[in-house]
């Protein structure tokens, strides 16, 4: 009650006391006199809002203080005014209250009962509550009557203030709400409050966290009234109505929710922020530990529950019609957002059980189904498989049951989860297939399952889309022969529907995407599509696709109007032929192009080469600008939400929708769902990685926004902490397969090309990026690498782990230190991303590349490293080290190398570094540009070699001690890293060996030698390892047909011959104890030249000059163990003779060079006259010299071929060819096999000059020396045609000269016999029985030749392509042949044609003219034999 001036009663009160001694005697009489005054002038609601704490009475001057109680003074005055009344003081206390209330609330009714008050009735309210409070603890106040009395208001209160009655515990709500006489009226009265205090929240300047506080309380007690838990029914007993007016209340705002979701567009935004708002109830952190968690569970299952089966008024149709508009991101976000809070109390499996239950007994919404199905494969990663398992067990159960419902429940649910994306879900196309492309499906279990299966797919027709009908039709149920019908009657109508829809399966693209359920792509813009695939093929292959060929000719009209169409569209050629040019041209070559089209086309092109492209260009550049835009500002919110761990369960929705952008940027993949190209290869060419701008843009949009959302996360949460969110953006690209391409080129240029220029963030980012690709690695098909070098090596089919170890190579200074850098921050990432994984686990995510170059380079650049003890280590700190602007790679990286859990990863059998990787890691460094100096090289070789790997078990990748072992797997790495295809040569050859290797290989080699020397005599001692090793190698190359495969083994085999030729020249001769003499074995290196050696001599009879030396100057060496060092020699070279006379060969063509060196090497290790073997080979050459110089034919006892070698090496040396004729002449006339024998080398010559025309042989004077023997043998009536019989019917009076020639030689012996054509004579038919079989035979073997595709002149070696023009066209080679056979065959005589039979057959197929030439005059023979027979 206020006084004058608006001064308060006990202000007035107050104030006199101060001013005049009082009267009164006491307290007692000063208070009767109060009430006889409030008796006269009293307002009683005005007094309820007086709150004060005392008031204090006193003078100046020493008059005692008295303190007067509010309290008492309100209560006394209560209870004079209901004594006055007749009635009790609670009752007047409440209803007092209850008009207070009502006063204040009235002020609302101007803003039709806004939920909240203003702060004018805040502030009064406020004071009433106190009273009423001070009222409840002096015992005169009634809830009851004032509950009842709250009801009985001309309005209803408003809601703020009920709020402020429960909250002050002056009343609870629970007590409030069971007085109303009438439960409907209160419920919608607190639904309509509740509404509004949802749309005053989220207007502008109201005060959002009351109204967050009054929903809070509310929905407490709302769960805690409407789903009490049973131990909680005894103590709600005394509320009847409460639990029925919560759970209506509960159902009347979830159904205002759920109206607005099919209108959202029609709302206005304000409404659906305060829905938004309202959802804030379904926040598990509301409710903590006021509710009980089954409470809170009964009410999430009974909302989920509710939401399924709200309004099921949609029939099936319209959700086969409609489902692809309930996508994730296309879904109302109040359903989806509804749904992920409601996801947050039940695990994945709780999930799906209760979909499942509700699937299994309730009427459904199936567009609220389908939207939970998305929003769960979303949102739950581990959901994906869940629902797979749903769908086999509703499959299993339609078909045990053969139940329609569950059918197409499983069908709706597989579209609907593949609807967001193979990153999400398999396609539809592939759940097809696994579900019913197989015999062991559940429709293959009889014929009635079967019959089920097709009725219910054509009971669909009517209402599918056209790319489900497309599925079902390229990838059709298996069904056995026998009901084919059945299948075929389906196809009828589905295509029927196709028809209806204007799709005919004739415009069906090559590479149509099948499960695409976006609006059909026109068949031109397929078309396009497909025109892109087929040029990527065409650009991997160099071959026209199949599926090109085949639709020309079984799909022409597609063909013929959309495919060619697309292809040829005019544009300004470029200069240099690109893909698309060659491509157009191998279609027109095989006739797959009409001719008037192609016309039209260059036609065209022509016209469009003198129009400028600079609008095309701009246009080009500004295409898809808008959504790049949109895909920028998505990407911008996505880094708000991953620095704020409280916002991550708002995460995969955000990149739900980042991957709808991207979609709408790269257009929907073309291969995603066909089985044929899902699998297929990503192209990269390594060298120069293709990239389109827009994609590549795109690219570097998402790498840059992972890189930020990566280090600005990291500022507040170590990787641990950061939650899946990272790993959801990786899977989402991933699933984008049109993407991969672009992101794998990209990541080839960041690493593999500009990857020492990256800063340390960069990396960071980058190396986070790829362990996350690898954890979602079975999205990703295999790279096939174009390393863009021009050798005779497929390109390589890689894995995505073994691609990062192609990118990362270790050759340079800078290379080294980047992969270190890169490597580092990789491993401690995954250590740090992944702390709770177990080693097995880490070893899935983990390329294992990675942390292989981390044990090659850590030890190499850092001595503590070397054989270093592991320290226990927090993997946080190391990460948080790397996280620094300023970081010391090698601290980094040692740090880590330290860290017990990093060295437990190394015991992982995956990861180990074995002494083959580690040589082969060590191959690839240049040591020009190594960032160890020379000598710091060769310690760590040492370390390396010797202290680890040689003592280190074979399990682990060592050698267990064995120095043979690691003599093969050191040879074995050199001999692999020469065949490698990788980039970065630097002009490196690679034919030569690394030096520092070599060294080590040369001292095992030596120590090997010795350890020999004293197990001579053992059965391990007899055994030449080196040769065993390399032959070993070769078994895996047999002699192939191809060229590319004949190319890889000479260039294997001279890589043999450089490691030979690198060891000590000891090693190629073995030293063995028989009895007690020592002798020398040379058994395996005779045959790995007989086997192997031989075929890389380019001479074909001669081994070249490097391993004919080493062999002499090691054969030497090794006599020296012998007792009679010459007697060792001697045997050693006898043997030469018949087992491998082609080191005799060999030594006559290089003696002039080798007998200084072999003299000189003699006097010093024996100083004693030359071994007689030696002594004889200074004799022949001594022979061949002086005959050719004099003419005086000495006799000389050696075999002819031997003398026959050093002739005509002395010829080819040092004679002009005039004195060589003169010298044939001067030989007696038992030199027929010397004359042969040197036929045989000339022609040899002659062979060389074409494969190795840089050799020093002249084809055309090679040709006239061979002709010249051959005369010379002519006039001396000589046979000499049996030398070139094929090795089967080969007389052992040749067989040394064919087994010790090369196998390329022998086979183009037929090239040379075909050159001797002019000296071919009558008389030699006639003479010569044999001459007609060898000339066909050798005639067949051209042919064969010819068409096994083995070109005639081709050289050996690279570089070295002969002339045709000068050396004769194959087909010249062969007419020519063919015309003197033709020539020929009539004047042999009969008798010639008595050992032709075997040839006919293979004749006639091979040259069916001559065949029938050589039937016919064979004929007479052929008859005369059968006459004898008959005799």
């Amino acid at each position: 009650m206020a006084g004058a001036g608006g001064r308060t009663w006990r202000d007035l009160l107050a104030g006199r006391a101060r001013k005049r001694k009082s009267t009164f005697g006491n307290g007692a009489e000063l208070r009767e006199a109060a009430l006889r005054l409030l008796d006269h002038h009293q307002n009683l609601n005005d007094l309820l809002l007086e709150v004060d704490d005392s008031v204090k009475t006193g003078g100046q001057e020493g008059i005692e203080h008295q303190e007067v109680s509010s309290e008492s003074f309100i209560v006394s005055v209560l209870q004079e005014q209901a004594s006055r009344l007749g009635v009790p003081t609670a009752i007047l206390a409440a209803k007092t209250t209850v008009t207070n209330i009502e006063q204040i609330c009235q002020a609302s009714a101007s803003r039709s009962q806004a939920p909240l008050l203003n702060l004018d009735q805040r502030k009064r309210l406020s004071c009433l509550l106190q009273t009423v409070k001070d009222l409840l603890a002096n015992n005169v106040f009634c809830r009851s009557l004032f509950c009842q009395e709250m009801w009985k208001m001309k309005d209803p209160p408003v809601l703020e203030a009920v709020w402020h009655l429960h909250r002050g515990d002056v009343v609870g709500l629970g007590e409030l709400l069971e007085s109303p006489p009438a439960a409907p009226a209160v419920v919608e009265w607190l639904c309509r409050s509740l509404r509004g205090l949802c749309e005053q929240a989220e207007e502008p300047s109201r005060d959002v966290e009351l109204a967050g506080h009054v929903l809070s309380d509310f929905a407490i007690v709302f769960l805690q009234n409407g789903f009490p838990q049973t131990s909680e029914l005894g103590r709600k007993l005394e509320f009847k109505k409460v639990p029925h007016i919560c759970h209506a209340v509960l159902q009347r705002m979830l159904t205002w929710v759920l109206d607005a979701v099919g209108k959202e567009k029609q709302q206005d935004v304000s409404t659906l922020q305060a829905m938004r708002f309202w959802l804030n109830v379904f926040s598990v952190s509301l409710y903590k530990s006021a509710v009980h968690p089954d409470s809170l569970q009964q009410f999430f299952r009974h909302t989920l529950t509710e939401v399924l089966t709200y309004n099921p008024l949609l029939k099936v149709s319209d959700a086969i019609h409609m489902q692809k508009e309930w996508s994730f991101t296309r879904t109302c976000s109040l359903l989806t957002t509804l749904y992920r809070k409601l996801f947050v109390v039940f695990s994945a499996k709780e999930s799906i059980c209760q979909l499942q239950q509700v699937l299994e007994t309730r009427e459904v919404n199936w567009q609220h189904v389908l939207s939970c199905v998305s929003t769960l494969v979303v949102c739950q990663a581990e959901a994906a498989q869940l629902v797979k398992e749903l769908l086999s067990h509703l499959l299993t159960k339609a078909f045990e049951n053969y139940d329609m419902e569950n059918m197409i429940t499983v069908f709706l649910m597989a579209r609907q989860a593949a609807l967001e994306g193979p990153a999400v879900f398999m396609p539809y196309s592939e759940w097809f297939k696994a579900s019913f492309g197989n015999a062991g499906g559940h429709h293959g279990s009889s014929k009635k399952a079967l019959v089920f299966l097709f009725e219910f797919l054509s009971e669909l027709v009517p209402f599918e889309a056209a790319p489900y009908l497309k599925v079902h039709i390229m990838y059709p149920p298996f069904v056995p022969t026998k009901h084919r019908s059945v299948l075929l009657e389906y196809i009828t109508l589905a295509k029927t529907r196709l028809a209806d829809l204007k799709v005919a399966i004739e415009d069906m693209g090559l590479y149509e995407d099948l499960s695409s359920t976006d609006e059909p792509v026109q068949p031109q813009g397929q078309a396009l599509r497909d025109v892109e695939k087929a040029l990527q093929i065409f650009e991997t292959t160099r071959k026209i696709p199949t599926s090109v060929i085949e639709a020309s000719i079984f799909r022409r009209p597609y063909y013929t109007s959309r495919f060619l169409p697309a292809l040829l569209r005019p544009r300004v050629l470029p200069k240099t032929p690109d893909v698309r040019m060659a491509f157009i041209d191998s279609l027109k070559r095989a006739d797959k192009i009409p001719s008037n089209l192609y016309s039209t086309y260059t036609q065209a092109c022509c016209a469009m080469k003198e129009k400028m492209l600079q609008d095309e260009s701009k246009a080009e550049s500004s295409h898809s600008k808008e959504p790049v835009e949109q895909l920028k500002a998505e990407l911008a919110e996505l880094r708000t939400l991953i620095v704020d761990q409280a916002k991550y369960e708002d995460v995969p929705a955000q990149i739900a929708v980042i991957s709808d952008r991207l979609a709408s940027i790269l257009g929907h993949s073309s291969d995603e769902n066909e089985a044929a190209t899902l699998n297929s290869p990503v192209q990269v060419d390594i060298s120069a990685p293709r990239l389109e701008p827009c994609h590549q843009s795109v690219v570097d949009l998402l790498l840059t926004s992972f890189c930020q959302n990566l280090i600005a996360a990291s500022y507040f949460n170590p990787p641990d902490r950061q939650g899946p969110c990272l790993s959801l953006f990786v899977k989402m690209m991933c699933g984008h397969r049109k993407l991969l391409p672009a992101l794998l080129g990209r990541l080839c240029q960041l690493i593999y090309h500009q990857g020492p220029s990256l800063n340390d963030a960069h990396i960071l980012g980058l190396a986070a990026f790829v362990i996350h690709l690898s954890e979602s690695r079975a999205l990703i098909p295999e790279v096939e690498v174009n390393f863009g070098i021009s050798q005779p090596v497929p390109e390589k089919i890689l894995s995505v782990s073994e691609y990062w170890n192609c990118l990362l190579a270790c050759r340079t200074e800078e290379s080294l230190a980047f992969c270190m850098r890169f490597c580092t921050a990789a491993a401690s990432y995954l250590l740090c991303k992944f702390s709770s994984y177990s080693p097995e686990d880490l070893c899935a995510l983990l390329p294992p590349s990675l942390v292989k170059k981390l044990q090659y380079i850590v030890p190499r650049l850092c001595l503590e490293a070397r054989g270093i003890l592991c320290e226990e280590g927090k993997t946080d700190l190391n990460w948080s080290s790397l996280s620094r602007p300023s970081l010391n790679y090698k601290r980094a990286s040692l740090s880590l190398w330290k860290q017990a859990r990093f060295q437990d990863l190394l015991k992982e059998k995956a990861f180990q570094l074995s002494f083959r990787e580690w040589l082969l890691l060590e191959l690839e460094v240049y040591p020009g540009k190594d960032i160890l100096s020379a000598s710091e090289r060769q310690d760590f070789h040492y370390w390396a070699i010797y202290q680890w790997y040689l003592p280190a078990p074979s399990a682990s990748g060592g050698c267990d001690g064995d120095l043979e072992k690691a003599c093969g797997i050191v040879i074995n790495a050199i001999l692999d890293s020469s065949q490698r295809s990788d980039l970065g040569t630097c002009g490196q050859s690679k034919m030569s060996v690394n030096p520092d290797i070599l060294c080590k290989l040369q001292e095992m080699v030596l120590e090997l030698g010795h350890r020999r020397k004293l197990l001579s005599g053992c059965v391990d001692a007899q055994r030449h390892f080196l040769f065993e090793i390399l032959q070993e190698r070769l078994k895996d190359r047999e002699h192939g047909s191809a060229v590319g495969e004949q190319l890889r083994r000479q260039q294997e085999l001279l890589l043999h011959r450089r490691i030979l030729v690198g060891l000590p020249a000891s090693a190629l001769i073995m030293t063995c104890r028989k009895g007690k003499k020592t002798t020398l074995d040379c058994e395996g290196f005779f045959r790995f030249v007989n086997s192997e050696l031989k075929n890389v001599c380019s001479r074909g009879y001669a081994l070249s000059y490097d391993i004919t030396a080493h062999f002499f100057r090691g054969l030497l060496s090794a006599s020296v163990d012998c007792e009679e060092s010459a007697q060792g020699v001697n045997d050693v070279l006898a043997a030469c003779q018949t087992k491998c006379p082609i080191v005799l060969f060999s030594a006559a063509l290089w003696w002039p060079r080798l007998e200084p060196i072999l003299c000189s090497q003699w006097k010093r290790l024996f100083g004693a006259p030359l071994a007689e073997e030696l002594e004889r080979l200074r004799e022949w050459q001594s022979w061949a010299t002086s005959f050719l110089s004099s003419g005086v034919v000495s006799p000389l006892s050696g075999p002819p071929w031997i003398l026959a070698t050093f002739l005509h090496c002395a010829i080819q040396q040092q004679s002009p060819r005039g004195r060589g004729r003169n010298a044939l002449k001067r030989l007696g006339t038992d030199t027929e096999q010397l004359l042969v024998s040197l036929l045989f080398f000339s022609l040899m010559d002659l062979i060389s000059a074409k494969i190795a025309p840089k050799e020093g042989a002249d084809f055309q004077t090679s040709l006239e020396w061979s002709l010249e023997i051959l005369r010379c043998l002519e006039e001396r009536g000589a046979s000499w045609p049996l030398l070139f019989c094929s090795a089967e019917k080969d007389p052992r009076k040749y067989h040394v000269l064919r087994s010790s020639t090369s196998d390329r030689h022998i086979q183009l012996l037929p090239v040379a016999f075909y050159s001797l054509t002019p000296c071919f004579r009558r008389e030699l038919l006639a003479r010569e029985q044999t001459f007609l079989y060898v000339a066909l035979d050798l005639y067949v073997r051209l042919l064969r030749l010819f068409v096994e595709g083995r070109d005639l002149l081709l050289s050996d070696q690279a570089g070295q392509n002969p002339d045709p023009t000068e050396h004769g066209d194959p087909l010249e080679v062969i007419s020519a042949a063919r015309r003197f056979l033709l020539a020929a065959i009539p004047r042999c005589p009969a008798q010639s044609f008595g050992n032709v039979q075997p040839l006919l057959p293979t004749c006639e197929e091979l040259d069916p003219e001559l065949g029938a030439a050589l039937l016919h005059f064979s004929r007479p023979a052929v008859e005369l034999d059968e006459e004898l027979v008959l005799f």
